[in-house]
């Protein structure tokens, strides 16, 4: 005897239909918590950064990934993720930085980060006198290091425009930047590598005082870097910025790219720098000068 659908099984079938098929709200809704989720936590935690230019060498390289932190100096209007809001004086359980640290700033009027070195804090006068930094009227102690050698790649070039003669042969066949540096010791005993080519117009600055909730930032590249000492017209911070802001502290590098990859997966491996990845991106501290 054939079987025959009662009513009752139909509204079980469709019943069994509904809870096979997608929800497409609820899978939106779980999307759209999920975004919102990682967007907090770039916003108010921390974030990836890129690093795109030399001006910080010689502790970081074109192409070096990093973790900024969001939270060591509290948060601004710079804080929310692609900087949606306009200037807003204050921040949040707000804490000036130290100097020595590497920060992410962003220049006056512009939605995106630069990464820089605090200097100077508020009251200091900052002056540059033929590339040697005056701190409140002390020249910050510097001491000649060995020529350091960085390895040529596609992120590091080498180019006679910033480093003229810098590029050299290792007795290993491969090409070489070989860079002046200097160890430059801030009063409170942070220490770091600056590069110093020669003479350049950033070589003269100030002075000037860092006013009131506002820090001098510095590129470790002295010679080519858009940092407080050159205006804004040049797309530089136009001398001391407001703490406000400051986005963020940079903590550590994750992997570094030489840039020499291709879309060939096979050459993505050899496009790591090593030992670049998990180096701390705070500075040292030693005693402080005399």
């Amino acid at each position: 005897m054939p079987a025959i659908d009662t009513p009752q099984d139909s509204a079980a079938q469709a019943g069994e239909q509904e809870k096979d098929g997608v929800n497409w709200w609820h899978e939106l809704r779980s999307i759209t918590l999920l975004i919102l989720a990682v967007l907090a936590f770039h916003s108010f935690v921390a974030k990836p950064f890129y690093i795109p230019s030399e001006s910080m060498m010689p502790v970081l390289l074109t192409g070096d990934r990093l973790v900024v932190s969001k939270f060591p100096y509290g948060w601004s209007y710079v804080s929310p993720s692609f900087h949606p809001l306009p200037f807003l004086k204050g921040r949040v359980l707000g804490r000036l930085p130290q100097r020595g640290d590497i920060v992410i700033v962003s220049p006056h009027n512009r939605r995106e980060d630069y990464i820089k070195r605090v200097i100077g804090l508020p009251g200091d006068i900052i002056e540059v006198r033929g590339g040697q930094v005056i701190l409140n009227g002390t020249a910050v102690k510097q001491k000649a290091m060995k020529p350091l050698r960085l390895p040529v790649d596609g992120n590091a070039p080498c180019s006679p425009d910033q480093f003229p003669g810098a590029r050299v042969r290792g007795a290993d066949g491969r090409d070489y930047c070989e860079l002046p540096v200097r160890q430059e010791i801030l009063p409170n005993g942070k220490t770091y590598l600056t590069i110093d080519m020669g003479p350049s117009a950033l070589d003269w600055y100030g002075p000037v005082r860092v006013p009131a909730d506002h820090v001098f930032l510095m590129g470790d590249n002295r010679d080519n870097s858009a940092d407080s000492r050159a205006p804004l017209a040049e797309n530089g911070l136009g001398g001391p910025v407001p703490w406000e802001a400051i986005g963020g502290r940079a903590e550590f590098i994750t992997f570094s790219l030489d840039g020499d990859a291709s879309w060939n997966p096979l050459s993505w491996i050899h496009a790591f720098r090593s030992g670049r990845a998990g180096n701390s991106l705070r500075p040292r501290s030693v005693a402080a000068p005399d």
